[in-house]
């Protein structure tokens, strides 16, 4: 059959008005930064797309001032259904505002448009929709006779879904009652401080929502100040450590979710066909920026050739490039740093014995780039195997019965999700009931919805976000 290339379909960045700099929002208002501003980049071309402020110690105590200000005067003793308002609208206007966010989003992290556009964006406003409808049914949800809110929330997020964490994390504080602190990406600022925005549009009032930018020393700043009563983080499981020993001796609650190494496991009466698009969408969707990613592909021996022959191929049809290109498959890797780890992480494979195999995609000159690649002959005391590459980096074993691909699935320090391929409901069934993942994907996989509660197991952190058990986590008096 003849080949035929795509045609360039850009999406215009025009749809974005971005400013030159950016400061902190606080109490309602932009306002400077005490720390050193700091650049974020397009990842795609290492373009600088604006300077954002870095707040201090004591901008980061302002912030945690005006939402306990806005949580005792306002937004607490605010009635749900009033509450669940300004969720609506936020809900809305966002919805009205997708292309804007999806383009901005995909500037700043390196993600293909299509995902920006057609994945995080949407469940973004829904996961709004979805909490607007909680706030004024919180006493009926089986969350205790009396479920209050906790008072002011620190929230820290990652760089690899930078607006869908902030929503899985500031819905649910919101609708609970709760104010917040948000301290954003380093790399990815830009997508919360277009949310402020929308806070403004909203007429949220002001103080409920405040973003802090900066680096590490600020999210520090932000989860130890003695005023937070909840913290809630998103991102690598040293992090989470360090967040867990600064917690530990306080009253706050907290929730964490961290790295993952799930385990993606095919059997013989699989849909083939199915499972293909399932493996590539599980390792290679958001360029393998995905805690949940299925990193770790267990086939059954009796079809591992046939299976790798058609990965193999339909990997060879997956577009890397501009991510703003609609037809883009994978996009840029979301900085210097992360692409250092994949490429030190990658050798390591090599080294170690394991066959390396990339699709034959050319790469641009600039910008951070790494071509999909799986690795075979993998064990499971292979480093690529037991460490979170968090890039576009498959390790592929194999197994013989259902018991040695559960042996194989939970051998690992992480617990955050899996998947499994088979026509058979009851092995499914059987299956999730014996792998210790908090979440369990059949026959597909990456799928969300704001009413299901996500999370892990051991170092893949604890607590849930989203459905009844995301709300629980943010309120007191339940059980």
């Amino acid at each position: 059959m003849p080949k035929f290339d795509y045609a360039p379909a850009p999406e215009s960045r025009s749809i974005v008005d971005l400013r030159a700099s950016y400061g902190l929002f606080i109490d309602g208002e932009f306002t400077d930064g005490g720390g050193t501003p700091f650049k974020t980049v397009n990842p795609a071309d290492e373009e600088v797309l604006a300077e954002v402020a870095e707040a201090d110690e004591a901008d980061v105590d302002r912030a945690v001032r005006a939402a306990r200000r806005a949580y005792e005067k306002v937004w607490g003793p605010m009635p749900g259904r009033e509450r669940a308002k300004y969720l609506f609208r936020i809900a809305r206007i966002l919805a009205e505002r997708s292309r804007e966010f999806a383009v901005l989003e995909t500037l700043d992290n390196g993600k293909p448009i299509k995902e920006s556009r057609d994945v995080d964006v949407p469940l973004v406003s829904q996961w709004f929709f979805y909490h607007a409808g909680w706030a004024d049914k919180l006493e009926y949800a089986g969350l205790g006779p009396n479920p209050r809110p906790l008072g002011v929330a620190a929230q820290v997020i990652p760089w690899n879904f930078p607006l869908l964490m902030l929503a899985w994390k500031v819905a649910p504080a919101l609708a609970a009652g709760n104010t917040v602190v948000l301290k954003p990406a380093e790399t990815t600022p830009l997508t919360a401080l277009l949310f402020a925005d929308v806070c403004r549009q909203a007429e949220l009032p002001p103080g409920v929502v405040n973003i802090v930018t900066g680096a590490g020393e600020t999210g520090r700043l932000v989860v130890s100040h003695p005023d937070v009563d909840k913290v809630a983080f998103t991102g690598s499981t040293p992090v989470g450590r360090e967040i867990a020993r600064t917690v530990a001796g306080t009253d706050k609650r907290l929730t964490l979710e961290l790295g993952g190494k799930a385990a993606n496991i095919v059997f013989d009466d699989a849909p083939l066909d199915q499972a293909i698009e399932g493996i590539v969408r599980g390792i290679f969707f958001n360029q393998g920026h995905v805690c949940c990613a299925g990193s770790r592909l267990l086939v059954q021996e009796s079809i591992a050739q046939e299976v790798l022959d058609r990965l193999k191929a339909r990997m060879a049809t997956l577009r890397l490039g501009d991510p703003l290109d609609k037809n883009t498959d994978i996009g840029a890797i979301n900085s210097a740093e992360q692409l250092a780890r994949i490429r030190d992480l990658a050798a390591t494979g090599d080294a170690e014995g394991a066959e390396r195999w990339s699709a034959p995609c050319p790469l641009p000159d600039r910008g951070y780039w790494y071509a999909p690649t799986i690795f075979t002959g993998v064990t499971q005391a292979h480093r690529i195997a037991r460490e979170e590459i968090f890039g576009p980096v498959l390790s592929v074993l194999t197994f013989r019965t259902p018991s040695e691909a559960i042996e194989k699935a939970n051998n690992t320090p992480y617990g955050l999700s899996a998947g499994v391929w088979t026509e058979k409901g009851s092995r499914i069934l059987a299956m999730a009931n014996r792998l210790r993942a908090g979440v369990v994907w059949a026959n597909t996989f990456n799928q969300f919805d704001p009413a299901s509660p996500f999370g892990g197991y051991k170092e893949s952190g604890y607590g849930r976000e989203g459905g009844r058990h995301g709300l629980a986590s943010y309120l007191e008096g339940t059980r």
